[in-house]
């Protein structure tokens, strides 16, 4: 009877676990693959084991407690009158609050080490790459090489990468979670991110920003190559193609389309990324012009 009680019960905690973990993608952010993912995991760790040193005792306290001053131990000291002890009282407040303050102190130093904008120690040269959120694609254009993709990213190892980003339509977010933390994609403006892929592999890139309904399909692939040399000849077979990414050609790309393929540009149109920063100032513009113009129109009628 044990025993099938015993049986039942692990099939149960198994269904929880696996309910419980369908939304994960084999702990990725456990994994980490480079300098700013491990610094972040190990913030979180950190910061869980102080959490610990209050969590941990108060829940023995509470046992131990139910357990010795249950009804049927006459032996525990029972003082109805008791209300207060500077000794508890300090306990309860030092300890918390020297936790709070180291792990300030750790924030604080560890959101400057982290800073986004911050660019990594290297001996290497970072390697620049602009990103373009849009319905529901990801356009990386590498001005340097002279070269595009489309949901497609590719960096040699152990090199920094600098990522400039923004958006072609609304706000979305960038996120490789092996490699490090999110940042926001929004139109008109250009932020940046610096990441460092420390280990060769095929990373997980997605949106971690609802912009949808093709949503769910605005995912890429971060491919770290082998060496060098293999992302070298990566660059010169992007090369060897045909297409060409201009910015009427961008576009025709932007126009909304889930679950986009592959697609690669053998040459970009000089300062093509700055154009699509740009090119929402000048919508801005445009309204304001018209809405004055709208305005003295208004303001002329009410006059007649």
């Amino acid at each position: 009877m044990k025993s099938k009680w015993l049986t039942s019960l692990t099939k149960v905690l198994s269904l929880g676990a696996a309910f419980l973990l369908a939304g994960c993608d084999d702990m990725v952010l456990m994994n980490s693959k480079g300098p700013v993912g491990q610094g972040e995991w190990s913030l979180i760790v950190t910061a869980f084991i102080l959490m610990l040193i209050v969590v941990v005792p108060v829940i023995i306290m509470t046992v131990l407690f139910a357990w010795r001053y249950r009804a049927s131990n006459t032996k525990a000291t029972y003082t109805p009158m008791w209300s207060h002890s500077n000794a508890l009282e300090a306990t309860v407040w030092s300890i918390p609050l020297v936790i709070i303050a180291i792990l300030g102190v750790i924030t604080w130093k560890s959101s400057h080490e982290f800073d986004p904008y911050r660019p990594l120690d290297s001996d290497k040269q970072p390697l620049t790459v602009q990103v373009v959120s849009l319905d529901w694609k990801w356009l990386f254009i590498y001005p340097k090489q002279g070269i595009a993709s489309v949901n497609e990213l590719v960096i040699p190892p152990g090199t920094p990468v600098k990522f400039e980003i923004t958006s072609g339509t609304v706000m979305n977010s960038f996120f490789i979670p092996q490699l490090g933390g999110q940042i926001y994609a929004m139109a008109g403006m250009s932020t940046q991110l610096h990441l460092q892929a420390d280990h060769p592999g095929t990373y997980d890139g997605i949106s971690a920003n609802y912009s949808g309904a093709g949503f769910s399909g605005m995912k890429f692939k971060a491919i770290a190559t082998a060496n060098d040399q293999d992302f070298e000849a990566w660059v010169a077979k992007v090369k060897s193609g045909s297409k060409e990414l201009t910015y009427p050609g961008y576009k025709a790309i932007a126009l909304k389309q889930d679950h986009m393929p592959v697609e690669y540009f053998s040459s970009v149109e000089p300062q093509i990324y700055h154009q699509i920063v740009m090119s929402f100032d000048q919508v801005v513009e445009h309204k304001i012009e018209y809405n004055h113009e709208i305005g003295e129109k208004m303001g002329a009628g009410a006059e007649e």
